[in-house]
């Protein structure tokens, strides 16, 4: 076995052995399997988890309805596994909410619920509806003000968190990665221009930084990747920087001058690998980062935009409950930040402690 192989392995003995950082694993792991496969979890798989039922706004958890489900007048093709694992199904029926409801030959009779305590009477064609028309369903954790399923938006707006960490990690990597290199590396006019940069970039607040990229690149979900991926790569690339000065002394990388090698070469395939442990702390700190600037910007309205389920854009939109008889609508997506969140930190300090780059920090 290689160093750098029993290095890793003893590495993830040490992880394994520290219950926190095995919590938040468990937590990511789960968060990644429910993002994939959202769409076959939720109770609601129309596309956004958006099958709107203004009858039944604002209710509890737990709360159930019994529903009749009426064919739409148009026809909804059928979804291929790929479309559906992608952006879920289109809903083939209406579901109307009832109170009560009778049989007879060719149709059934319903009092349709309108409010509470207001009903109106309603006949339906059995030709028009489903095969088992009448479903009772529950929603765990209630419904938004638009009659929505809070438990399924948060399941599908676990992929829009998740997406937004995981590319905004990548893009702060690639960028932090190359300037901090470059900078540690070459040192001199090249160290100097970065390190101005980077110093421009640092003293901008980075809810400012964010709102000027939105602006220039407008609302929406790709936008939001992008601004946030923008502004953490100066924590990378300082670090980065830091970590290139120390070790371009070392002997090993004076060898592959000696041998020829190029520049690149040496820093990629020689610097890069010895410097990872103290950026992959760094990235999981920026994941967690980024899933709650992400939450912020929807908040404000600048980020996802709606009916895509953000957690940040439910908690705006249900925040008006709080003060009223349903506070669950808006602090389910708020536990659900909480919890992903922390998962992240965790299993940053867990890597930290594993990777033994306490004194690199």
């Amino acid at each position: 076995m290689s160093h750098s192989q029993s290095f890793h392995a003893a590495a993830w003995r040490r992880l394994k052995k520290n219950k926190g950082a095995v919590f938040g694993l468990i937590v990511i792991a789960l968060a990644v399997l429910v993002a994939i496969f959202s769409y076959f979890i939720s109770p609601d798989s129309s596309p956004y988890a958006n099958r709107i039922i203004l009858e039944i706004g604002g209710e509890k958890p737990g709360y159930q309805q019994q529903f009749i489900k009426v064919k739409k007048d148009k026809d909804v093709g059928s979804t291929s596994f790929f479309t559906r694992l992608l952006s879920g199904k289109e809903d083939i029926y209406y579901y109307v909410p009832i109170i009560d409801h009778t049989l007879t030959t060719d149709s059934i009779i319903v009092q349709k619920y309108i409010d509470e305590g207001v009903s109106e009477r309603k006949a339906y064609n059995k030709a028009l509806l489903a095969d088992k028309p009448i479903i009772l369903l529950t929603f765990p954790l209630g419904a938004d003000k638009y009659g929505r399923d809070i438990l399924s938006r948060i399941i599908i707006g676990t992929r829009v968190s998740l997406s937004v960490g995981l590319i905004t990690v990548i893009i702060s990597l690639s960028i932090g990665l190359i300037l901090g290199s470059l900078a540690g590396y070459f040192r001199g006019w090249v160290d100097d221009v970065i390190m101005w940069f980077i110093n421009v970039i640092w003293s901008m607040p980075t809810l400012l930084l964010v709102f000027a990229i939105t602006l220039a690149l407008g609302k929406g979900f790709w936008q939001v990747f992008i601004a946030v991926g923008l502004t953490m790569w100066v924590n990378v690339a300082r670090l980065v920087r830091g970590q290139v000065l120390s070790v371009r002394e070392q002997e090993y990388v004076e060898a592959t001058r000696a041998l020829g090698f190029s520049d690149i070469r040496t820093i990629v395939r020689h610097i890069w690998p010895n410097i990872m442990g103290p950026v992959m702390v760094i990235a999981a700190s920026n994941f967690a980062s980024a899933i709650v600037i992400e939450a912020g910007l929807s908040f404000l309205g600048v980020g996802v935009q709606p009916p895509m389920p953000s957690w940040g854009l439910m908690i705006k939109e249900n925040y008006n409950f709080i003060i009223t008889q349903n506070p669950m609508l808006a602090l389910a997506p708020g536990f659900a930040i909480m919890l992903l969140v922390l998962a992240f930190n965790l299993l940053g300090n867990g890597l930290r402690d594993a990777l033994n780059v306490r004194g690199k920090l």
